[in-house]
């Protein structure tokens, strides 16, 4: 991308009454739209939401007068804000799907992403422990207390089933049938699977749910399974510190992110050799490459290569 923006407003978080009344019409159908018709994950459909808000106050007009231009000024001051370009990438994805949205509604927009260049993004492989360092993280978690227990059962279970962090402060005691040892796990765009897991944290999950859970719930009614000292849900900013605090415990120096336990439990799969359509399906992702035709696989073969080839299997 080169060229120079003329003299563009900051970037910055923005109130929707900065935007004309066509302006936030537009925004709500295409969020409606998202969210109903494509079945888009609340938290996708947010950030979509801000990142045309954030384009539409850059240089408010009305939708049909915008050039591609604009979309490239747009783009090049998030550059030199020193934006990560994966996060420009993923405001021009949402500006594009925002005008092709226009387009099918026949609103005579001008922009053609044709023209628009691409951001350009370096390959980047995903953090992953090895299972040595793994598997040291999970033996030197603590459970001398209710909390220290909650924990440790929290970060076995996310790494024997590689489901997201969502996903995992997502589940309620319904949605653990500890009969055939499996999680009813909810993913992206309201998408549900079931999802194994091994011996071990089945043992583990049995006496939280009879002891540790029964002390934290108080006297509050709620069915999430993993809960805070108030008895309410664990939120996400929780998990990170008590990740942080795990990672710091065990001496492991690599930055881990709790989506570290999702691509390790996937490298590992890969590694013994289970076949890539089993931990596509294991992981809940749609195709090989988010693009492809998902091809089923067979549940009860499934859950013996899960069994057969997990490290805290063995």
């Amino acid at each position: 991308m080169s060229g120079s923006p003329k003299k563009p407003q900051t970037i910055t978080a923005v109130n929707e009454k900065v935007l004309s009344p066509s302006q936030i019409s537009y925004l709500n159908s295409f969020t409606f739209y998202l969210k109903v018709e494509k079945g888009m994950a609340q938290n996708s459909v947010e950030s979509y939401h801000r990142d045309i808000t954030d384009f539409l106050y850059f240089n408010p007009k009305a939708v049909e007068k915008y050039r591609d231009e604009d979309v490239v000024n747009f783009l090049i001051t998030l550059q030199d804000l020193n934006l990560m370009n994966t996060s420009i990438a993923r405001k021009r994805v949402a500006i594009k799907q925002f005008f092709l949205y226009l387009r099918d509604q026949d609103v005579a927009v001008q922009v053609d992403f044709d023209r628009i260049p691409k951001i350009k993004l370096q390959q980047h492989l995903p953090d992953f422990l090895d299972v040595d360092e793994m598997i040291r993280l999970l033996d030197s978690l603590p459970i001398e207390t209710v909390l220290e227990f909650r924990n440790k059962v929290m970060m076995e279970l996310l790494y024997a089933t590689g489901m997201r962090i969502s996903e995992l402060l997502g589940l309620t005691i319904h949605d653990i049938n500890q009969n055939d040892m499996m999680a009813l796990v909810r993913g992206k765009g309201s998408k549900q699977r079931y999802v194994p897991y091994v011996d071990s944290v089945a043992e583990l999950l049995a006496v939280y749910l009879r002891v540790q859970r029964s002390v934290l719930i108080k006297f509050k009614s709620t069915d999430v399974l993993f809960l805070n000292n108030r008895g309410d849900k664990l939120s996400r900013m929780g998990f990170w510190k008590i990740l942080r605090n795990a990672v710091q415990t065990a001496g492991i120096k690599k930055e881990i992110t709790p989506h570290t336990f999702r691509h390790s439990f996937a490298t590992h799969l890969l590694e013994a050799g289970v076949n890539l359509r089993i931990v596509q399906a294991l992981l809940g992702h749609a195709s090989l490459n988010t693009t492809q035709i998902y091809t089923h696989v067979d549940t009860r073969y499934l859950v013996e290569t899960h069994k057969m080839y997990h490290p805290r299997a063995k």
